[in-house]
């Protein structure tokens, strides 16, 4: 989605136009209009300096995971055991003992709430942080609010050599473009993420997740490289009398930027999975779940400020699974496994099994590294399950009522914030949407809910619509 290597195969330095698909698609963001103005004072009593946003696609449901009902009527009642954590009084699901055993670490919000039960609209709002400008619209445009990344990209600056923003394993989408909360909206494409192309297959096996954008092809070394850039200063500094200096010095800024991700080493390092011991890589799991989580953690260390990780499913074939959207069919779809009764679909490898792994791994990574203080650390997915268990043992949408995390980044772990009803249909005091969600990311950062953003025609933007959860901190 965004290789540099296809202008190196044809044996020839990155051309003008070659920088301007590459820009259209997310990596260098060339955005010609003048300079956005934006929040110049830096942010005052931030508490985090990175950020791993976790989504697990399709809906988690807290009714079996984090908000167990054990004295619920049948029916409604989790089929799975409720187990002590680490923490007095917080329980969880018996399908994730190994994070139960840092519920010291976590802030537990068990009073999610909005009022969209369809998961592409749902998706959208809870990327975005707010309802998008058009009532309907799920996909990326340029008219979008800024995402996440791209806002503390824009009034923080940039990470270096490293790019400020980066999603894991690729952008999420069912079929269609990516859906919001996952550019840079009306910002311009200089503060979009760096994605990788990454292969739709076998998100279970075992390969490494690479950006192979950031490194030479074969045949071309560093002094090659290197030359290439040297003759394309050359012909720059004789080929700029037919446009403005602003427009040339931004080009040229563009050039810079993508020279300097591929020829650095702490870049090229910091995606390289190679140099993280067997024994840590097997402790967060030998597949795309696990080695994305493990990436993510090298990506906050090297500098990188927000990292997105979409827990979503490819099987062999390439079929992709909502694998968190447990609704559970009666058998085996077409043959492919991935079509399981919805309490099947939690026990199986795809899901908690290897959600319990690869997020315990990144909660102890994180703390022994001493990262943990300054990297916030969300779980989040577009809504929860009905309190009700249906006729495939699975539960259906439930927007009204759900559970999300934070960890790290000056959040007070072992808690619980916010609580349900007897059977977790509603909320029963202390009701979070994804607006205060996301707003109170940002004020981990040290930026209030005002602090504006401008468009290119000036015109300024309040980061958020939400209000922050200062209790949590």
């Amino acid at each position: 989605m965004i290789s540099l290597v296809s202008a190196h195969r044809a044996n020839r330095c990155v051309s003008r136009r070659e920088l301007l698909r590459l820009s259209s698609l997310g990596l260098l963001g060339l955005s010609l209009p003048s300079d956005l103005h934006a929040e110049t004072e830096l942010p005052t009593m931030a508490t985090a300096k990175h950020c791993i946003f976790i989504f697990l696609c399709g809906g988690p449901s807290q009714n079996d995971l984090w908000d167990l009902k054990p004295e619920a009527p049948d029916g409604i009642r989790s089929v799975f055991q409720a187990i002590d954590t680490n923490v007095p009084g917080i329980r969880f699901g018996e399908l994730i003992p190994q994070v139960a055993r840092h519920a010291d670490k976590l802030a537990v919000i068990r009073s999610m709430t909005h009022d969209d039960n369809g998961h592409d609209t749902a998706i959208a709002r809870s990327l975005l942080g707010q309802l998008p400008a058009q009532p309907g619209a799920v996909h990326v445009s340029r008219h979008d609010h800024p995402a996440l990344g791209a806002i503390l990209h824009r009034l923080r600056g940039d990470c270096g050599e490293l790019p400020p923003w980066v999603i894991l394993p690729r952008p999420f989408t069912t079929g269609g473009p990516p859906y919001k909360g996952q550019s840079a909206g009306f910002l311009g494409a200089a503060y979009d993420p760096l994605m990788l192309d990454k292969e739709k297959k076998g998100s279970l096996s075992d390969r490494d997740v690479k950006l192979d954008a950031i490194r030479h092809p074969e045949g071309i070394d560093q002094a090659r490289f290197d030359a290439r850039r040297r003759i394309l200063g050359a012909a720059n500094g004789t080929a700029t009398t037919n446009r403005p200096a602003s427009a040339e010095a931004l080009l040229s800024g563009h050039y810079d930027k993508a020279f300097n991700l591929m020829s650095s080493g702490n870049a090229n390092r910091a995606f390289d999975l190679s140099h993280e011991p067997a024994a840590l890589r097997d402790r967060y799991g030998r597949n795309e779940y696990g080695q994305s989580f493990l990436l993510a953690r090298r990506l906050v260390e090297s500098g990188v400020r927000v990292v997105n990780v979409f827990w979503t499913f490819f099987d062999e074939k390439g079929c992709q699974f909502n694998l968190w959207d447990n609704h559970g069919v009666p058998n085996d779809v077409c043959g492919i496994d991935g079509q399981l009764k919805g309490e099947a679909m939690l026990k199986h490898q795809y899901c908690c099994p290897s959600f319990d792994r690869s997020f315990s791994a990144l909660l102890e990574d994180l703390q022994q590294r001493g990262l943990l203080a300054e990297t916030l650390v969300s779980v989040a997915g577009e809504f929860g399950r009905t309190p009700r268990i249906n006729t495939t043992a699975g539960r259906d949408h439930w927007a009204p009522c759900y559970t999300q995390l934070l960890a790290g980044g000056g959040i007070r772990g072992g808690q619980v914030y916010g609580a349900s009803d007897r059977i977790g249909a509603y909320v029963k005091d202390l009701p979070v949407t994804p607006d205060d969600f996301m707003a109170t990311i940002h004020h981990a950062f040290g930026f209030a809910p005002e602090s504006a953003v401008y468009d290119q025609l000036n015109r300024p933007y309040p980061i958020s619509l939400g209000a922050p959860v200062t209790a949590l901190f």
